[in-house]
């Protein structure tokens, strides 16, 4: 009866969470795609019009505001893969540098322990022509600075990838750092005795190994990128005008401002889609990567 027991309790400790699971993430990415193809205005209106089921997808294209989001969720995209690249570079300086490791690792760590909003709220005083950094360079004698990019709406999201950058490298760092510490130090000794530069033994040997730690950092990029609301909020509120309106602004913005359920979810959906595409092609090559690694390993 024990042993039996011992079969059936991970089951049933696992229930309730496959239960919220199955209500609260399958039931409402359900009810959010039924709720698309209605005509829902503030309220749910189930009822859907066959000859006119795609409606809000065809108004959703032809909004000009959807597509300022879609170029600026690409731009961001690139953007902020950036933060991978400064969190490897920064993890090989400190792993090459073991004095004080612990000190820049917490300096670096910091901002993540601040909120989006927060980190909005301060670069949107940093960006302030009246007492920001554009104010300080004034001030030393540089008359000409100039440090408005929030004001402006052709560097607005520039100014926001900034703020992002600052707030998530040191935690692609973290991650990057535990990738590194993970390599073998024969390796880096191998390395030293047959004079390779230390350019070429991280481009040539040290990226390579670690794939996987650069697709993990990828994945959690694409994922806060198509997701990215509050620090916009606390920056620009998606001003000036609509230059910085990202998927997920446009998305809220439809619900609370237009009061129109249908045409959010539309707008959900296609984020939806988009994280799918974006997803999914990292996940099966990591997939792939680890059977073939497993496959080499035999």
């Amino acid at each position: 009866m024990a042993v039996r027991w011992s079969r059936v309790s991970p089951q049933l400790a696992l229930t309730p969470a496959v239960m919220i699971t199955a209500v609260a993430f399958v039931g409402a990415i359900g009810w959010t795609i039924y709720m698309s193809f209605t005509q829902s205005r503030r309220f749910p209106d189930y009822t859907i019009d066959f000859t006119r089921w795609d409606r809000q997808y065809k108004r959703l294209f032809n909004d000009r505001a959807w597509d300022i989001s879609l170029e600026n969720l690409l731009i961001m995209g690139i953007g902020s893969a950036l933060a991978i690249i400064f969190g490897f570079i920064l993890a090989a300086m400190i792993e090459r540098e073991k004095r004080g490791e612990d000190v820049f690792r917490t300096i670096f760590l910091y901002p993540l322990a601040i909120s989006l909003i927060v980190t909005g709220i301060v670069w949107r005083w940093l960006f302030n022509p009246g007492f920001g950094i554009e104010k300080f360079l004034q001030d030393l004698g540089w008359e000409s600075a100039q440090f408005d990019w929030l004001s402006n709406s052709d560097t607005a999201i520039y100014g926001i990838i900034l703020a992002t950058l600052w707030q998530s490298s040191g935690f692609y760092m973290a991650l990057m750092l535990a990738g590194l510490k993970s390599i073998n130090t024969e390796i880096w000794s191998a390395a030293r005795l047959d004079g390779v530069g230390i350019f070429r033994l991280y481009i040539e040997i040290i990226v390579p190994m670690m794939k996987f730690t650069f697709l993990t950092c990828a994945i959690l990029v694409s994922l806060g990128v198509v997701k990215a609301y509050d620090i916009i909020v606390a920056m620009t509120n998606g001003g000036p005008g609509q230059s910085t309106w990202m998927p997920a602004f446009f998305t809220i913005s439809a619900y609370w401002q237009k009061a129109n359920i249908a045409y959010a979810s539309s707008a959900a959906v296609i984020m939806l889609l988009i994280t799918f595409a974006i997803f999914l092609p990292l996940v099966l090559l990591t997939a792939w990567q680890v059977r073939r690694q497993e496959a080499r390993a035999q």
